[in-house]
């Protein structure tokens, strides 16, 4: 019962991270698709079954790849949330900060393959 309502959280999470620059995706999907496939065989279906987040999945457990829209759209908006918040922050120490902290996702990102159907690229 508990792995189900910790999967459910980060299927919540994912869902807020999916109109939230800021705040992954997929990290929450695959920590909640581990919990259901221990818990409950219906919700890992579900969770695979789902147009939006199901190829996300699919993709990193077999393969440790993401769609190519999934990672343009990764990177583009790690870019404009960081270039919002840059231009926001008065603070050039803040500025730095916000480019520093999301260099790593970024780097990644990039380096994560392209999944193409049964084909793997960079």
């Amino acid at each position: 019962m508990l792995l189900k309502l910790v999967g459910i959280f980060f299927v919540t999470l994912a869902a807020i991270g999916a109109v939230l620059p800021l705040l992954p995706t997929t990290p929450f999907l695959l920590v909640a698709a581990a919990c259901f496939a221990k818990s409950s065989p219906r919700l890992y279906k579900m969770l695979l079954a789902n147009k939006v987040f199901g190829p996300l999945i699919y993709h990193w457990q077999q393969s440790k790849s993401i769609p190519k829209r999934g990672k343009v759209v990764a990177l583009v908006s790690i870019i404009l949330a960081a270039a919002w918040s840059v231009y926001i922050l008065d603070n050039i120490w803040l500025k730095l900060l916000t480019v520093a902290l999301i260099s790593g996702p970024f780097i990644f990102i990039c380096r994560l393959p392209v999944a193409n159907g049964n084909h793997l690229s960079k």
